[in-house]
């Protein structure tokens, strides 16, 4: 019987051989599946509780008789929109397949192997990812108070680092750095370092000295901001993020992102969200309101918490993490372990509607 034959893993880049996938949390029809759970409900992803606008709904449907076609490769309306809305140039804007895209893009067209990239003990995951995948060298600064320390990260930028990612607000931890700490950090990076601000959960902060990214873009052209649709607008299935920077840093950007990355439906999609600002209304006062009832119950149960102004609560639970995460699971509640980011203690919580909340709370309260 002749032997199976197996492809060599040596065959692959080395960045590729060592690399450990990102994990998403589960899904929900996963989990009703595998525990035989109905009506589970999912708090593990940042998802908006609230879905997207009424109005983007409607845009979507009115866009399916034409899906046999490749979309706008270009995205001519939606940058369009997107011009208009943020007050920045078209030849501004990258469109990406979720904001991860657009991360993904910027190690490609930047790192080479063995270049230098700084990012923040805790920080998004994509970021080691990309830089192992295209072979660069990680240069990762300790956190300070869960967060990023700018000052310590300006400090590790060297003549072989490329690009520096800062996310603001921050996954899974919550935390964000003031408008001034950010604009002493910009000016101490040599203008030849690119800055990617990834700016995914923008829409949700409510803090008064919260910076907007877009006001620096256009003071250094060495800085590229990221946003999705994913979060506040609801539209994670459809995985849809850009990018805004300079007309130069967009050039090179687009010359290597892929075509018909962003499908019409999700263009279509993108537009609407836009036009129904009232929808992000609703949704900052959903999440203010049941980020506060989480924040009590957890002050009652004496259970430590990482302040967060984005859409979700990273609470500790010692050792017992692990346990909590999978007792809360058999009740049909998923949440998200951290421990991929060294936060073996801790558990990742999206914020959900009130009565979401209130189930929550009650399983942590009988669980602990």
């Amino acid at each position: 019987m002749t032997a199976a034959r197996v492809f060599p893993y040596d065959r692959a880049v080395a960045g590729v051989r060592d690399l450990r996938p990102y994990l998403p949390g589960k899904p929900i029809e996963e989990v009703e599946r595998e525990l035989g759970i109905p009506n589970a409900i999912k708090l593990a992803s940042n998802e908006n509780p609230l879905g997207p606008s009424p109005l983007v709904l409607a845009a979507m449907r009115e866009c399916l008789d034409s899906i046999a076609l490749y979309p706008d490769a270009n995205g001519f309306r939606l940058k369009a929109a997107l011009s208009e809305h943020l007050e920045v140039e078209p030849e501004q804007i990258t469109l990406g397949n979720g904001s991860n895209d657009i991360l993904d893009i910027v190690a490609r067209v930047f790192v080479a192997p063995r270049d230098e990239v700084v990012f923040s003990q805790y920080a998004f995951l994509v970021y080691a990812l990309v830089t192992q995948a295209v072979g660069g060298r990680a240069a990762v600064t300790p956190a300070r108070d869960w967060g990023h320390d700018l000052a310590a990260m300006a400090e590790r930028v060297s003549d072989t680092s490329k690009v520096v990612y800062i996310a603001n607000p921050n996954n899974p931890t919550g935390t964000y750095n003031s408008a001034s700490q950010f604009s002493e950090f910009m000016q101490t990076i040599p203008p030849a370092v690119v800055v990617v601000l990834d700016e995914a959960y923008t829409e949700y902060v409510e803090r008064a000295d919260y910076p907007n990214g877009l006001e620096f873009v256009r003071r250094y052209p060495n800085l590229i901001v990221t946003r999705t649709f994913s979060k506040a607008y609801g539209l994670a299935g459809l995985r849809i993020g850009y990018a805004v920077a300079s007309k130069e840093i967009t050039d090179l950007l687009n010359r290597v992102r892929q075509p018909f990355n962003v499908g019409q439906v999700a263009q279509a999609a993108a537009i609407a969200a836009l036009e129904d600002p009232d929808h992000i209304v609703r949704s900052r006062k959903t999440n203010r309101e049941n980020m506060q009832r989480l924040q009590d119950a957890c002050d009652e149960l004496g259970l430590p918490y990482i302040p967060s102004v984005a859409n979700f609560l990273t609470v500790e639970f010692g050792t017992q993490a692990q346990e909590v995460q999978q007792r809360l699971l058999q009740q049909g509640i998923i949440v998200r372990p951290v421990d991929n980011y060294d936060l073996p203690h801790h558990l990742r919580v999206t914020i959900g509607r009130a009565a979401e909340t209130d189930q929550l709370v009650e399983a942590i309260k009988a669980v602990v």
